[in-house]
Formats: structure tokens, C-alpha cells, sequence
């Protein structure tokens, strides 16, 4: 989540993505030795620190998905420890897409606010372009949280964990990467015309 005031340095921000990347890997590993509720107390701690980082007016768009995943994975654990563990990637997945949702319906998108730190002249064809980049992201984000919500809830576990700890950020990093690839291929035939 992007802040230009974080109340966190550079390094403890890069910790709160690793920890929170890694948090499949440890529900799934310590499953047998740790309840459930452990791993619910340390997602509402990892979703509380995103929260505390969200204090720049930029980045306070963030603290209202925040809020809803809390009180998500907060009644899950209510109703269900096991289910609620699982719980935080989905959560997370849903108030990303929320985010980026938002900013379809209130311009400039997401990916045009930042496109516009590097290029803030973004010409309308840019503009375009980074709204389609915006609604890519939602679809995904919106798909990532329903495969994970269905195997959170009739998977194995250990699908769960695959998914949730691999192959959702195999699929992010192929988005990022394709998109990098289209977007300079995109610049220089603009370039060229």
C-alpha cells in the first residue's frame, strides 16, 4: 500500500509484505501445533499495522477495506477459528479490489494515480490505458479472493496453501511483468509514430 508519510521505515514496510506473503506458509505449517485463533490474532495484528502505515491523505483510501477485512476475519473467528485463519489473504484480496474498484468509479484510477508520480502529464491514450490496467487488477483481485474464499472453505489445506502462498503471487508477478512489457512496447510504438 502506497504511502508517502509511512509511520514505519522502509525496512519494517518491507517486513509487513514479507510477513504477510509468508502468513499462508506458517498457518499451513503450523496447523497442527498452533490454534487457529493464534494465526486469527496474528492477521488482525498484520491488517492493524497496514492500517497504522495508511497515515498520508493518499493512502487513507486504504483504511476503510482495512476496516472491513478486520471485521471480516474478526466474525469468522466467531463462528468458525479454522475458517477464520484462512481468511486474511481473501480479505485482503477483496479490499485491494475494493481500492481498485473505487477509482473506476471515481477517476483518476489507481493506475493512473501512479503512473501520474513518474509522468504527470499522462496523455488521454495513457490515461486509457491505465484504466484498463485498473480494471485487470480488479478482476484478478476479485478472482484471487473467490478462488481462495472457495478453497478456504472446500479445499484441502493444503490447496489452500498452494494457492493462497504460490500461486496467487506467481499470477501477480506474471500481470506486473506482462504489463511492464506491454506498456514499453506500447511507448515505443508512440514513440516511433
Amino acid at each position: 500500500m502506497p504511502s508517502s508519510r509511512n509511520r514505519l521505515p522502509p525496512f519494517g514496510v518491507a517486513a509487513l509484505v514479507v510477513a504477510g506473503a509468508l502468513y499462508p506458509v506458517l498457518v499451513y505449517g503450523g496447523r497442527a501445533l498452533v490454534p487457529p485463533l493464534a494465526f486469527v490474532a496474528v492477521a488482525l495484528a498484520l491488517i492493524g499495522a497496514r492500517f497504522a502505515i495508511c497515515s498520508s491523505p493518499a493512502a487513507r483510501v486504504w483504511r476503510l477495506p482495512l476496516a472491513a477485512a478486520a471485521v471480516l476475519v474478526g466474525v469468522l473467528a466467531a463462528l468458525d477459528g479454522a475458517l477464520a485463519a484462512k481468511a486474511y489473504p481473501v480479505a485482503l484480496s477483496l479490499g485491494t479490489a475494493a481500492v481498485f474498484g473505487a477509482s473506476l468509479l471515481r477517476p483518476p484510477s489507481l493506475v493512473e494515480r501512479f503512473a501520474r508520480l513518474q509522468e504527470p502529464d499522462l496523455p488521454p491514450a495513457g490515461q486509457a490505458y491505465c484504466r484498463t490496467v485498473t480494471v485487470v487488477w480488479t478482476v484478478w483481485l476479485v478472482a484471487n479472493a473467490a478462488v481462495a474464499g472457495a478453497l478456504a472453505l472446500w479445499g484441502s489445506d493444503e490447496a489452500w496453501a498452494l494457492w493462497t502462498g504460490l500461486i496467487a503471487y506467481i499470477v501477480m508477478g506474471l500481470l506486473f511483468g506482462g504489463e511492464v512489457l506491454i506498456r514499453r512496447s506500447m511507448r515505443r510504438r508512440h514513440a516511433g509514430a
